[in-house]
């Protein structure tokens, strides 16, 4: 009865106020209502009957749909506790009442607590997951809603959803910081400690997004997505330094954060914007990733870039579309299949679903931002689609459609059609979340700062500035200065610099500070989050970054301060040149400064060797350091001084989780100072000097057809350290590592040439044993996610022979079996070359973009084929593989540069369509001009042996799609001629404008492209009275000629040949100029 009378009374007061308006304006004007208490009153009542109801009395997880009673997902249930505890933080405002937000608030950490238990169940996957990341490993974002038991296996549902635990994480920060309790047990912390790891590689791990289904063609295939690196990243920033057990926390219930897989989320997340992955240019995903709830970027161009995007192609009357040519729930789309087939898609354009949900996530936007006319917008095209249930409460359908019968009419007219909305029965409590945080918001029942306690709407450094001794990311300080700790390898070696008045330390006049290897605190960071109950391992074994090593540690009561990766002796070759560490240290200096956001300034130890002043150039690197004292490098603050002088100014990192470790800490090695009896060299010329030593590059390719006697006779008499490895390279292969050669094995025989070739800097030494023992380059996995998160493809291998793409990223092991798989079979030195361009070309394009414009795939081969012809043309003699690693880099830049400087140096144009052509590089918009050319040629286009079809290519893709791109790179791949590609690809272009000029045209018959080059070149022939093949003259002569010859080609073909749409065509009126 009472529960009759509380309705009716509320009914009443409902009626009242709709009387002079609509039945909606109660919800979108609340400030009509008498008082806080009673609007918030009618709010607490929809949550209990449109989302609490729903809640599962067990696991505490929400459904999709409130029909649906078995399957609970982790995404939607996110959101709805969010909304719950958005009013619970309503309510703390109000002195009674009545134990409401008591129950609001464990409600939420009911459903963050039956996350957890469904996640923790499946803690041997996380374990997995840190190893490789894939969806056989990801955790589940699916399970049975009162159970909590799985309930989809991974082959039958797409799992991997990295926007899914980083919501998660995200909010779990939110509400604990709010003061809510979640996180309960040392188990809990070691697991929340491994999903941190879990989203830390977001920026390399292809998922299924936000909508479940991964690329736009629904066929299984994950991506890179925009939405989960943006939310992966902000889960980071809120949770780093974050105690999970509030204010009455430990020091091992803190989280910590790897700086440097932050910091690669958000350099990925901002290079991909506005786009949310290859295949999908836009997506409403990237909305809640900009803005509410997860501010994953700051810069003000990117967020307005992302959100005018959406808002242009996406929005409608009723709702948002999610992305272009989306088939969910369409009237056309076939509900018995997972997956879609090939062309699909096409039958989904302008047909999409609208989503209202986006509107309110517009109307929060605006809250956030203070822009009073978005949120009146967007209120008015969410009132017109509300309805009120029997309980008089407002809902929102899940999504509009359109009816088949009008689903021509619509592809031919967009947004002509009236939409019906989704004929589930069931609420979409996603919808009704959403919509109880809009009204809250803009009714001023809750200020944006309860609603989003740790401030992600505000830039880090406008956010509070957290207590306690953990870092926090706290934005950039504008006079950010870099401090800078030299640190001398001897003390003969201080003496020395101290010559030139550079003053260093040594190892043992920083005690008690101790100066390691990041490999000695990546160690140290295996112990964080280990836990034998749930068999979880710790950081997985990733390498410390640039960010990292700038911190100073406290670990086990002792001070540590580690020099960076570019100091490492590994067994890769780069850190033996010189001039490359020299570049090195001024990239690191740059970086650390441009990228550095936490609290204190970052400390760069800069370790220098006794090998380094041996070298010929050390003359340079005692320039940077003369560079260095005067406070600048390259435009970046520095500071040089005495670590004692600097550690209270650093960012100082407590590693407490050591503490509780029952560890001797003594299993640590530090940098060990090399002692010398006597103090030794005064001045550089007093150091004995590395000889430039002389070798023929003579090759011994022959002698594989000899005898292993005949090779062993040799190898004891040659002196020639590059006729040695390739002898050791063709024994090695053919009698393996450990067969004795003069008391030693054939492998100590190439380590001993490789230490050797490395102090006389003999670089095709070098570089030939170093890929005959297989090395790697150190972490270059990076390097390749950034040159594919720029919109770029790699592909590896020898000119003529097999290439691999990598077009998503891999993992070290698999790059080494397809570098020493697909290039060391046919040539030794590309093996490790090939890795150092793809190192180069990962730097530069991060640095340099504008350098790779035009370029769609980095054919490494064919890159090094461009730095050969560089050499050729400017008559250097000496081989490419003999070029120390930073002249292949410069080398490398110059040719990337070639439009810089080609036209000052006076290329002749068969020089530069060669240089190009290497490079694979296409003029702007050329992709959207082969596009048109197809639409007019219905039997496709043909080079070679290789035809693009108009069909399905055209119904499958879009014209700005990337894929439609990769398909025209992969048929101008199959000419082998560089210059001849050039061609091919000026031809296109000059076709596309014929074309567009004179609409009428089409080709009857396939375009081939070869035939045209012919008949242009024997055009050329007949006016100049050659009888020879012209082509070579067409590539050798001046653009405007060429162009002249090819137009001519094209349009006879057309006359011939070619077909005109309804008009008849003579010569004179075809347009070519």
């Amino acid at each position: 009865m009472t529960g009759a009378k509380s309705r009716l009374s509320r009914q009443a007061s409902i009626s009242s106020i709709t009387e002079e308006n609509t039945h909606f304006d109660q919800f979108l004007k609340v400030s009509n209502y008498e008082d806080t208490v009673r609007q918030l009153d009618i709010y607490y009542g929809i949550v209990k009957r449109q989302l609490l109801l729903y809640q599962s009395p067990i696991t505490g997880l929400f459904p999709v749909l409130s029909t649906d009673t078995k399957i609970g997902s982790v995404r939607d249930s996110v959101y709805c506790a969010a909304a719950v505890w958005g009013l619970y933080q309503a309510y703390r405002r109000i002195d009674d009442d009545r134990g409401k937000s008591y129950e609001l608030g464990q409600s939420a950490v009911k459903c963050m607590r039956g996350i957890l238990e469904c996640w923790i169940k499946q803690a041997a996957r996380i374990e997995l997951f840190k190893k490789n990341q894939c969806n056989a490993h990801a955790l589940h974002v699916k399970f049975h809603l009162t159970t909590g038991n799985e309930i989809y296996s991974d082959d039958a549902y797409n799992h991997l959803q990295i926007d899914v635990v980083s919501i998660y994480l995200l909010f779990l920060v939110q509400m604990i910081t709010s003061g809510m309790q979640i996180i309960y047990t040392q188990d809990e912390v070691a697991f929340v400690q491994n999903l941190v790891y879990y989203v830390e590689r977001a920026y390399r791990t292809p998922d299924f997004g936000m909508w479940e289904r991964g690329s736009k063609y629904n066929d299984g295939t994950p991506e890179i997505h925009a939405s989960s690196i943006g939310l992966a990243k902000s889960a980071l920033e809120a949770i780093n330094g974050c105690n999970l057990f509030g204010e009455k926390g430990a020091s091992w219930s803190v989280v910590y954060v790897d700086i440097d897989a932050h910091n690669r989320n958000r350099s990925i997340f901002e290079t991909l914007l506005p786009r949310e992955s290859s295949s999908k240019g836009v997506d409403a995903a990237l909305l809640p990733t900009i803005s509410f709830p997860a501010f994953a970027t700051h810069e003000d161009l990117l967020y307005t870039e992302a959100k005018n995007n959406v808002v242009t192609k996406l929005k409608g009357n009723y709702g948002f579309k999610r992305y272009i040519r989306d088939g969910y729930k369409t009237a056309s789309e076939d509900k018995t299949k997972r997956f879609y087939d090939k062309g699909e898609i096409k039958h989904f354009e302008n047909v999409e679903c609208e989503w209202p949900l986006f509107y309110m996530f517009m109307i929060i936007d605006g809250v956030f931002k203070s822009l009073p006319d978005q949120i009146s917008t967007y209120q008015d095209l969410l009132k017109d689609r509300i309805y009120l249930d029997q309980n008089g409460d407002p809902v929102i359908p899940q999504y509009y459609y359109v009816q088949t019968e009008h689903l021509d009419k619509e592809r031919l007219n967009p947004n002509t059609t009236p939409r019906k909305p989704s004929p589930d029965t069931g609420i979409f409590l996603w919808n009704q979340a959403m919509f109880i945080l809009a009204q809250l918001l803009t009714g001023g029942l809750l200020h944006i700062n309860e609603l989003d306690p740790i401030r992600r709407y505000l830039p880090s450094y406008n956010r509070p500035r957290k207590g306690g001794r953990y870092s926090a990311f706290q934005g950039t300080a504008t006079d950010l200065v870099v401090q800078i700790v030299l640190i001398a390898e001897s003390m003969r070696l201080q003496a020395m610099m101290a010559t030139y008045g550079i003053q260093t330390q040594t190892p043992h006049e920083v005690e008690p500070v101790q100066i390691w290897s990041s490999t000695q605190l990546v160690k140290v960071y295996e112990n964080l989050g280990v836990n034998h109950k749930l068999k979880l391992q710790g950081r997985p074994l990733r390498p410390i970054g640039s960010l990292g090593t700038s911190k100073v540690y406290r670990v086990c009561g002792a001070t540590v301060l580690c020099y960076p990766l570019i100091f490492e002796v590994s067994d890769f070759y780069l850190y033996r040149d010189m001039e490359l560490l020299i570049d090195d240290i001024k990239t690191e200096l740059q970086f650390v400064g441009k990228y550095w956001r936490l609290s204190g300034r970052p400390t760069v130890c800069l370790l220098i060797r006794e090998e380094h002043m041996r070298d010929p150039q050390f003359k340079k690197m005692l320039d940077l350091l003369a560079m260095l004292k005067k406070g600048y490098c390259d435009g970046v603050k520095v500071r040089v001084g005495r670590l004692q002088n600097l550690i209270s100014s650093s960012c100082v990192e407590h590693l407490d989780f050591m503490n509780v470790l029952d560890l001797p800490s003594d299993t640590y090695t530090q940098f060990k100072q090399l002692q010398h009896d006597y103090i030794g060299y005064q001045s550089l010329t007093d150091v004995p000097r590395v000889l430039n030593y002389q070798d023929q590059l003579k090759d011994y390719s022959h002698f594989k057809t000899k005898s292993t006697y005949e090779i062993i006779e040799t190898v004891k008499h040659v002196e020639s350290l590059y006729a040695k490895c390739q002898l050791f390279g063709i024994l090695l292969k053919r009698e393996g590592g450990s067969f004795l050669v003069l008391d030693h094995s054939v492998e100590e025989h190439l380590h001993s040439i490789y230490h050797q070739a490395g102090c006389l800097r003999h670089w095709a030494a070098v570089r030939y044993t170093s890929s005959m023992l297989s090395h790697n380059v150190d972490s270059i996995s990076p390097f390749i996610t950034a040159v594919l998160v720029h919109g770029k493809q790699l592909t590896v291998g020898v000119i003529g022979q097999k290439e691999t793409v990598f077009d998503k990223p891999l993992t070290p092991a698999e790059i080494q079996n397809v570098v020493y798989n697909t290039i060391q079979p046919y040539d030794v030195i590309q093996a490790v070359l090939q890795q150092e361009v793809i190192l180069y070309c990962g730097r530069l394009i991060s640095t340099n973009p504008e350098l790779f414009k035009g370029i769609l795939k980095i054919r490494v081969g064919w890159v090094l084929e461009a730095i050969r012809c560089y050499l050729e043309i400017f008559g250097h003699t000496r081989k490419l593989e003999d070029h120390s690693p930073y002249e292949v880099r410069q080398l490398l830049y110059k040719v990337l540069s070639i439009k810089e400087w080609g036209s000052k140096e006076k290329l002749t144009p068969f020089q530069k369509r060669r240089l190009e052509g290497c490079l694979c590089r296409v003029p702007q918009s050329f992709y959207h001009q082969v596009w048109d050319v197809m639409t007019r040629t219905p039997h496709g286009i043909k080079i070679k042996e290789k035809t693009l079809p108009q069909q399905p290519t055209m119904s499958n893709m879009a014209r700005s799609e990337l894929t439609f791109s990769l398909l025209v790179e992969e048929m101008l791949n199959c000419i082998n001629q560089p210059e001849y590609r050039q061609l091919v690809v000026e031809l296109l272009s000059i076709v596309s404008t014929i074309l567009g000029r004179n609409p009428e045209l089409v080709f009857s018959k396939v375009l081939d492209l070869e035939q045209l080059i012919k008949d242009a070149s024997e055009m050329y022939a007949k006016d100049h009275g050659l009888h020879d093949d012209c082509v070579k003259v067409l590539m050798e002569g001046p653009k405007i000629q060429s162009t002249g010859y090819l137009a001519r080609a094209v349009v006879n073909t057309v006359l011939k040949g070619g077909q005109l749409s309804d008009v008849e065509l003579d010569s004179e009126s075809c347009l070519v100029s």
